[in-house]
């Protein structure tokens, strides 16, 4: 209980200043009333005397709990910090059939390439703690596996479920940008990226290569290209060079693992973070027993 009383703070504590002003009028404001000497009236003077000391003490938890109400008190339940500037990433990842080749892996050649693109992706997606991250995948067609989210546990838990063929064996890379934009259009973040990963050519989209990047550069979308193996190098040079981001070739886990830490570390989030403080406001308590004491000391003082 002591410990509760002591982590009260008060907003306005420049209030009880009036305390000090009260204080100065109990002992030099005094109203002097003429008295009379009324010998036989000694039992009613008893009276009056206790209905004084009661009178008073009501005035001043009147003034004390009208001030401290005042002062506004309060307990601080926690402090929360709350991000204003982070990055939305969308990790636009290749299911296609092609994906089920091995040997991008050397200490474990009979792992396919998705199995490697997933598990460095699940190593990727809880460094970006400030980030907001979505997830698509293509094949012969388009699906948004995550759309943004905070929620980097879940993502991976998803990632998990992901598998080659999902939404079809062929490549509707160029398609996937455009859903990635989609996602993106709307997002209120500074920086918007995608990190697009293909092993092929894209040979199922049905909207044009020059549509798609009009769009990446509407909505000021930097894409990361990467290419595994002998994927199609000059449309990926082409989009991260029109999108000022960079393009990427890997030939082996150790590669793809290093080009993504590359990323991360190209693609900080600036974060300032502002601070919100939760707080329990106890001016009613005092004000409460300010209000009693009021109604009390009316009551009285209307008796005498």
């Amino acid at each position: 209980m002591f410990d509760y009383f002591l982590s009260i703070r008060f907003e306005h504590p420049y209030f009880f200043l009036i305390i000090l002003v009260f204080i100065f009028c109990a002992f030099f404001c005094k109203v002097k009333i003429p008295t009379y000497l009324m010998p036989h009236l000694n039992i009613f003077e008893q009276s009056r005397h206790k209905s004084l000391i009661i009178t008073t003490i009501l005035k001043y938890i009147v003034i004390i709990g009208s001030i401290t109400a005042l002062a506004s008190p309060y307990k601080q339940l926690n402090t929360q910090l709350v991000k204003n500037d982070g990055i939305d990433i969308v990790l636009s990842l290749d299911t296609s059939g092609s994906m089920k080749e091995k040997g991008l892996n050397q200490e474990n050649r009979n792992e396919s390439r998705f199995k490697v693109v997933k598990d460095i992706v699940k190593d990727f997606i809880p460094k970006r703690v400030n980030d907001n991250i979505a997830i698509v995948v293509f094949g012969s067609s388009v699906m948004m596996a995550t759309p943004l989210s905070f929620d980097k546990q879940a993502q991976n838990e998803i990632v998990d479920y992901l598998e080659v063929g999902i939404v079809g064996d062929k490549t509707a890379m160029i398609d996937s940008l455009a859903s990635s934009v989609n996602i993106l259009k709307n997002a209120k973040a500074k920086s918007k990226i995608v990190i697009l990963l293909s092993d092929g050519e894209d040979n199922a989209s049905k909207i044009p290569f020059d549509v798609v990047l009009k769009l990446l550069k509407k909505y000021a979308v930097k894409v990361y290209t990467i290419g595994i193996g002998n994927s199609n190098k000059i449309i990926l040079n082409e989009i991260a060079k029109q999108t000022n981001g960079k393009s990427y070739i890997a030939y082996s886990k150790e590669d793809l693992n290093d080009i993504y830490n590359q990323i991360d570390k190209l693609e900080k989030s600036k974060i300032e973070s502002n601070k919100i403080t939760f707080k329990e406001y106890l001016f009613f308590y005092p004000l409460f027993f300010a209000i009693i004491a009021l109604i009390l000391y009316i009551y009285l003082k209307n008796r005498e």
